[in-house]
């Protein structure tokens, strides 16, 4: 698997325990000066076959370089797209899943990863202003839909930070699966001071403490987006 941070707070680097400090090769090379994405892939150093593209304070920049750039949009997925044709013609490893994560934020680094990627997995925290933020997301999805890559569909809605001794967390999941019955996953994460904790020692939950509620909700959330992108690809 290959995750791709895209966000300048560099939380997935971080978590991940990627070397992410200024000058490192990164996600912010690859989109602005065309360099390929082998140059700034790097093996996380506690789970094998998981690989990583750091991102560096550099990309905080990136947004005003990226708007007089040639195919501003479409520049991650074209690398993207080189870098996996250049693994096959290698011989390599074939990667199953590449995961892209996204600021926080609706500028050209996200409209990149909506280019680039066939499906929109989206965490929501179950409170009020999540949902806020849900509906204007999915206009831009629509949009990016309608002009620049049709494949995209918002496949897996994952409920996080959820307290079910609160009626708000329980009326906002409840919204969001009358909504979007099919796509919303069947667990939830629910909060955790070890999911927390986490990425303070440069790890996630799921290496820090494997037997957390934390991390296995994260565990079974996981088997069921494999088990709907099996069937998902029968379908097909």
């Amino acid at each position: 698997m290959l995750v791709i941070d895209n966000d300048p707070q560099g939380n997935a680097s971080t978590a991940l325990g990627l070397e992410h400090r200024a000058g490192t090769p990164s996600i912010y090379e690859v989109l602005v000066e065309d360099a390929p994405i082998e140059s700034a892939v790097q093996a996380c150093p506690d789970v094998d076959g998981l690989w990583g593209v750091p991102a560096t304070i550099d990309l905080s920049g990136a947004e005003i370089e990226l708007v007089s750039l040639v195919s501003r949009e479409t520049r991650l997925r074209k690398a993207l797209d080189r870098y996996l044709d250049d693994r096959v013609a290698r011989g390599e490893e074939r990667i199953d899943y590449v995961f892209v994560d996204c600021p926080p934020s609706l500028g050209l680094l996200t409209v990149n990863a909506f280019v680039t990627g066939r499906e929109v997995l989206i965490p929501i925290q179950c409170e009020y202003y999540a949902l806020e933020g849900l509906s204007q997301l999915l206009k831009t999805i629509e949009l990016i839909k309608a002009h620049l890559n049709p494949e995209l569909v918002v496949s897996t809605i994952l409920l996080t930070m959820y307290d079910g001794r609160t009626n708000l967390a329980q009326q906002v999941a409840a919204e969001v699966r009358q909504h979007f019955p099919d796509q919303t996953l069947r667990t939830t994460v629910p909060r955790s001071v070890r999911i927390s904790e986490a990425p303070s020692y440069g790890q996630t939950v799921m290496t820090y403490d494997p037997g957390s509620t934390g991390a296995l909700a994260y565990l079974e959330a996981a088997r069921e987006v494999a088990e709907n992108s099996a069937e998902r690809a029968d379908l097909r």
